[in-house]
């Protein structure tokens, strides 16, 4: 069994340095930036954050889009944040 820390959702947990941080955000700044990057976004959008499941799903898909739905926010907060 995994103990309460390994199990943790690591999303919002700072993993490295502030300054490795702020270059991993404007990394993902550029890779978004510009209409390829758009179009990206949108895909990324689409397939997780506004795709909605029936009131039949299984417990299993639903918690296994709710976790692709945290990494695609989480991805493109770091591309807003790298473009401020």
């Amino acid at each position: 069994f995994m103990s309460a820390s390994e199990n943790a959702w690591p999303w919002g947990a700072a993993p490295c340095a502030d300054d490795a941080q702020d270059t991993l955000a404007r990394a993902a700044a550029r890779v978004f930036a510009g209409a390829d990057g758009e179009k990206l976004a949108q895909h990324l959008r689409a397939l997780t954050l506004e795709r909605a499941l029936g009131p039949d799903a299984p417990v299993a898909q639903l918690r296994h889009l709710e976790g692709q739905r945290q990494l695609v926010r989480h991805i493109l907060a770091l591309a807003e944040r790298g473009r401020a």
